[in-house]
């Protein structure tokens, strides 16, 4: 039989391997001490499965948005960030961490509805001396017209922005004329709900009704229609869109990322497309204005490029 001190000896080896392991996954630079804060990585420094999948999800988008970042910044300027939703806003600390720290400038902005985590994160931020982060107890519908904004913001990101905050999101890029917009949508209720009421008259009876005949096909054809409208939407006021997956499908069901940088080359034939969905769909009264096609459509390209 072995010593007691033995085995034990070999428990924390293997304790001290295992934390190992998991610290390997973290990018060069990461904060140890915030990435506990943040309970993503335990006192122990070990990760568990669920802090593992928030985490790659973060990482993952990092790498869309830093190059974005980098764009932003190339020529000395401060660039603004402002995420929408941010809840315990894992992904505004993590970027200041990873890229704004080391910048020296520029500024995030955290903008979550509920009381509690705007005033965790406020705390963590100053604990942390991450002084060019400030966080705002806003819904996102409200936010585009608070007075602690700037008039302009370079980047917005909305990771995983509940049902129409989506769209808020999106209005608020607009209305701030960023420089690009980082999207991965959540549920979406709003065209599922039309569907079920029967409003797309004109296919139901046809083979396509079929789409929508059973509840979680409706939810799932809602999403898949909500998510081209919002693509159709950015293009049509001047944004190149890039539609991709987020992570593997077994880390999020809810994993579409939608990524739109400003050109200023506002496709007509997007905001013709759009309103024929609309139309088709019987979605034209409900969402015309949500999409702003009256001031889109006449201002949409002039030599009508594709």
């Amino acid at each position: 039989m072995k010593p007691a001190a033995q085995k034990m000896g070999k428990a924390g080896k293997g304790a001290v391997s295992a934390a190992a392991s998991d610290l390997s996954e973290l990018r060069p630079g990461q904060s140890l001490e915030l990435l506990k804060e943040l309970h993503i990585l335990t006192r122990e420094g070990r990760l568990n499965q669920d802090s593992r999948r928030k985490l790659k999800q973060v990482y993952h988008l990092f790498q869309f948005i830093q190059p974005l970042l980098q764009e932003l910044s190339a020529d000395g300027h401060a660039p603004t960030l402002a995420d929408h939703g941010a809840g315990k806003s894992y992904l505004g600390f993590i970027l200041y961490d990873l890229y704004f720290k080391a910048l020296g400038r520029g500024h995030i902005y955290g903008i979550e509805w509920r009381a509690e985590l705007v005033e965790k994160s406020r705390a963590l931020a100053q604990h942390l001396g991450f002084e060019r982060m400030s966080f705002l107890n806003l819904s996102v519908a409200e936010s585009a017209d608070a007075a602690d904004l700037p008039e302009r913001i370079d980047l917005v990101t909305a990771l995983h922005a509940c049902d129409t905050a989506t769209d808020d999101a999106i209005a608020f890029g607009l209305q701030k004329r960023a420089r690009a917009m980082v999207i991965v949508p959540c549920c979406q209720a709003e065209v599922a709900a039309c569907l079920r009421q029967g409003k797309a008259l004109q296919l139901s009876r046809t083979p396509l009704a079929e789409l929508w005949r059973h509840p979680i096909h409706t939810r799932e054809m809602g999403s898949q229609i909500t998510n081209v409208l919002r693509c159709l939407h950015l293009e049509a006021s001047g944004y190149q869109v890039t539609v991709t997956e987020l992570v593997g499908w077994e880390h999020s069901m809810k994993n579409e990322l939608i990524i739109a940088q400003y050109t200023g080359q506002k496709k007509r034939s997007a905001a013709e497309r759009l309103r024929a969905i609309l139309v088709e769909f019987g979605l034209e009264q409900s969402l015309e204005a949500r999409f702003g096609l009256q001031a889109v459509l006449p201002a949409a390209a002039v030599d009508g490029a594709d």
